[in-house]
């Protein structure tokens, strides 16, 4: 069951996202070649607690940390470890935060010192799948318009689209109806009314687009081993124009001026 959200709860899911995007900023703040995914876990944990919030992924059906960190071949849903970032990769971290009731949930990928330009083009084509898929959270479309949109940018770059894994609803639940897949046909699926939240969050394969989840019951990447990226927004459907709850903004902020970080502008 949709639960449709008045404008006042979307103001507390706003602010719930924006913290959340302000934890990812202390992660671009520390984020550099030899730290550790356990450590820039730390800093997310801490930051949130600071903020009298609670780390939205600790603890929800078992998961250990409050970030997911997913570098290379890891779609989402890594468990931070003492394993050091490396120059020449990219690590995908996904956070949410739970403030006054409700939920916020975004994702960010990140490189490691210097990618090649076919990952950076990975990176790129992903981040503007989201933003493109974005546009369609609009009064009167079809949820498979966002995905349709999001698919077709996705697979006409040369990317796969992963299938199994997909956005969703959210609220005073971090996970709630409906699904938001990245693959599906334009005009299909739920309508879209106001007060409509989702976090839509394409996770696009360099290579094919088969999964494997690891022994560790969490843990999710790609079966060919090849690179996969993933960013995430929450959205609120408007009756003109989306309106995007959390922002990129502060963790480029962060990035720009992270003397460690190879900045780059999509």
């Amino acid at each position: 069951m949709i639960e449709y959200k008045t404008k006042e709860e979307i103001e507390l899911i706003r602010n719930s996202s924006l913290l959340v995007a302000k934890t990812l900023a202390e992660v671009a703040r520390n984020i550099r070649p030899g730290i550790s995914t356990k450590m820039l876990n730390d800093v997310a944990e801490s930051f949130i607690l600071d903020h009298k919030a609670t780390p939205g992924f600790k603890g929800y059906k078992g998961f250990p940390a409050t970030l997911c960190t997913s570098p290379n071949e890891v779609i989402v849903h890594g468990i931070p470890s003492d394993r050091e970032l490396k120059d020449g990769e990219i690590v995908s971290i996904d956070c949410g935060v739970l403030l006054d009731g409700f939920y916020g949930d975004s994702a960010y990928t990140f490189v490691i010192g210097e990618i090649p330009d076919s990952l950076r083009r990975l990176l790129k084509v992903t981040y503007q799948c989201l933003y493109k898929g974005i546009e369609y959270a609009v009064v009167g479309n079809s949820l498979g318009d966002i995905s349709a949109t999001i698919q077709r940018h996705a697979e006409d770059a040369g990317f796969s689209v992963v299938r199994e894994l997909v956005g969703h609803g959210l609220g005073r639940n971090l996970h709630e109806a409906p699904e938001v897949p990245n693959y599906g046909k334009k005009g299909r699926g739920l309508k879209l009314k106001e007060g409509l939240v989702i976090a839509i969050e394409p996770m696009i394969n360099f290579g094919k687009r088969n999964i494997v989840q690891e022994k560790d019951g969490w843990t999710i990447r790609t079966a060919d081993r090849k690179p996969s990226a993933h960013y995430e927004h929450t959205v609120a459907v408007g009756k003109e124009k989306p309106v995007v709850l959390s922002t990129f903004e502060y963790i480029e902020e962060a990035l720009q001026a992270n003397s460690n970080y190879v900045f780059f502008k999509f």
